[in-house]
């Protein structure tokens, strides 16, 4: 996927390298809003609460995806 000059957070390249998921699919599997999905990806200044953490787990968990948000944040 092209970059597009946008600054992507380490959780927004893993994303981008994904070929079957996206934002999007994520907004879906999770339930959380395309801005919070947004905010996850693209700034690297914004750190979740647990339960979005615990949520975005859930929903990769769900999308057969082996891996924790957490492995990408700064926390």
């Amino acid at each position: 996927m092209l970059e597009l000059g946008k600054k992507r957070t380490k959780f927004g390249k893993w994303l981008d390298k994904q070929e079957d998921i996206n934002q999007l699919k994520l907004e879906e599997a999770t339930n959380l809003s395309r801005p919070t999905i947004s905010k996850l990806c693209n700034d690297k200044n914004y750190i979740p609460k647990f339960s979005t953490i615990y949520t975005i787990n859930k929903g990769l968990k769900k999308l057969k995806k082996n891996v924790k948000v957490e492995d990408f944040l700064n926390i």
